[in-house]
């Protein structure tokens, strides 16, 4: 009888497990098949694929998990650019203007609740990524064959503002104080710092080496940006814009996605044709761990409780699985084709919690 007992008690705590587990999903864009992975965080399983459009890249949720963003565009896959000694990428005559059919650019909506397609939103030429706005109606989008970033109000589907960059806007980042917006561009390396209360450009550095992403400390006080062509990353004064702090990865990592620790004391960095994600002390910017992952990793994001990672493996079409604890790989889940990146959504299921 006790025995009965404690099997019925274990079974029943494993269902709490996985309900609180699966309260999550990775939600992944892939590039080269035009659709969206939703995957159960609990146990890897794809709930849906989802058919968005051509080139799926950037990918976010609203803070309520009832929506999916995803940026789509008809601007053809493209490899890498030359680079010069510096690890600069060397500028040559666009030549995918003729072949981009700009009538596919624009931001797909998923609702997540019944996990479909809802519409696709204009949002200039050629997005790439964006970052959901503090008023989760707006969206600041990157347009990198226009050298723009624009805002798009989700509700009433037009376009608000346009603000100059640089050539090649890629990363775009909300800062913790929801203040602010980081904008990389990848082909001279510049950051642009956009006030939200203005639309205005208040700040700028240089970093080089096509820079891709942005981290933040908890605080807002340091910023954290990969310049993947010449390897390194920076730390940077989030109140001044200035650089702090340089590190040279090892050879032959590209330093990609970024993803921050809750207490701001490490982060996670993908590192592309190295096939591995690097650990860094967030404090003292130094290389702690290379755990080995699929093949040339981009993508990046936490589970809501840290204690996993996920990175999408673009050409190995998979996501690895971390252990953040024993820092290892523990899975490999399937995606679509070419998966570019991923964000954790709530689940939407009914909650089970012990008593």
């Amino acid at each position: 009888m006790h025995l009965r007992l404690w099997v019925i008690a274990s079974v029943l705590a494993g269902h709490i497990w996985i309900a609180a587990a699966a309260e999550y999903r990775v939600c992944v864009s892939n590039e080269r098949s035009g659709t969206v992975s939703i995957i159960s965080g609990g146990d890897g399983r794809v709930l849906k694929e989802i058919a968005v459009g051509k080139r799926p890249r950037g990918i976010h949720a609203s803070s309520n998990g009832s929506v999916l963003y995803v940026a789509v565009s008809g601007s053809p896959i493209s490899g890498p650019p030359k680079l010069d000694a510096n690890g600069n990428p060397i500028p040559e005559k666009d030549e995918d203007d003729e072949s981009a059919d700009h009538s596919a650019d624009g931001i797909a909506v998923i609702n997540l609740e019944k996990m479909e397609f809802e519409r696709k939103l204009p949002a200039g030429s050629d997005p790439e990524e964006f970052a959901v706005m503090p008023n989760n109606v707006d969206l600041l989008i990157s347009n990198e064959d226009v050298g723009t970033a624009s805002i798009l109000n989700t509700i009433n589907g037009k376009v608000e503002a346009i603000i100059p960059v640089k050539r090649e806007p890629e990363g775009v980042a909300l800062s913790p104080n929801r203040k602010q917006v980081y904008v990389t561009c990848e082909a001279g390396g510049e950051v642009f710092v956009i006030d939200l209360g203005t639309h205005k450009i208040t700040g700028s550095f240089v970093v080089g080496g096509r820079p891709r992403t942005v981290a933040f400390s908890p605080k807002g006080d340091r910023a954290y940006v990969p310049s993947e062509s010449n390897g390194q990353l920076h730390l940077i004064d989030a109140e001044h814009f200035v650089v702090l702090k340089t590190l040279r990865l090892p050879a032959g990592y590209r330093p990609m996605g970024t993803a921050m620790d809750e207490k701001g004391e490490k982060f996670y960095v993908s590192t592309g044709r190295a096939g591995c994600v690097a650990v860094i002390d967030a404090l003292e910017l130094k290389l702690l761990n290379s755990i080995k992952v699929g093949t040339r990793p981009w993508g990046i994001a936490l589970s809501p409780d840290g204690e996993r990672l996920f990175v999408a493996n673009g050409p190995s079409d998979d996501i690895s699985v971390i252990d953040t604890k024993t820092e290892k790989e523990i899975a490999r889940w399937k995606a679509g084709a070419g998966p570019w990146g991923l964000c954790v959504a709530p689940g939407t299921g009914k909650r089970l919690s012990a008593r």
